[in-house]
């Protein structure tokens, strides 16, 4: 899965990086038809002075639609197992559903005719 890091007002380092493309792709496990992904990382204030709350949003990219999850934590680790569990889930109903679409064809009935 092409993965696409956005680090809003710092720099994410490398491990960080690595952390969320290791976690992302095991997406890759219940549907195989993601093409990529794009995730911002902020930092938003918190209650106390020197406090900052983690933020990432993800934008998975899958055939049809797109899946957006945002979700909050002390740390960005925290944040993505946390966006990772919802995206499973829908993950999974956005497979569940496209099968039950491909699964259901109308039956076309078929009139035999005796001509001989």
């Amino acid at each position: 899965m092409k993965l696409k890091v956005n680090a809003v007002h710092f720099t994410a380092d490398n491990s960080l990086v690595d952390f969320i493309q290791k976690k992302l792709n095991k997406l890759d496990l219940f549907y195989d038809r993601i093409t990529g992904a794009d995730v911002y990382l902020k930092l938003e204030k918190g209650d106390k002075v020197d406090t900052h709350k983690k933020q990432i949003e993800v934008n998975l990219h899958v055939p049809g639609k797109n899946i957006f999850v945002k979700e909050e934590a002390s740390t960005f680790e925290e944040a993505t197992d946390i966006a990772l569990d919802v995206l499973t889930r829908q993950v999974k109903k956005v497979k569940q559903k496209q099968n039950v679409i491909t699964h259901k064809k109308p039956i076309v009935p078929v009139e035999i005719s005796d001509e001989d």
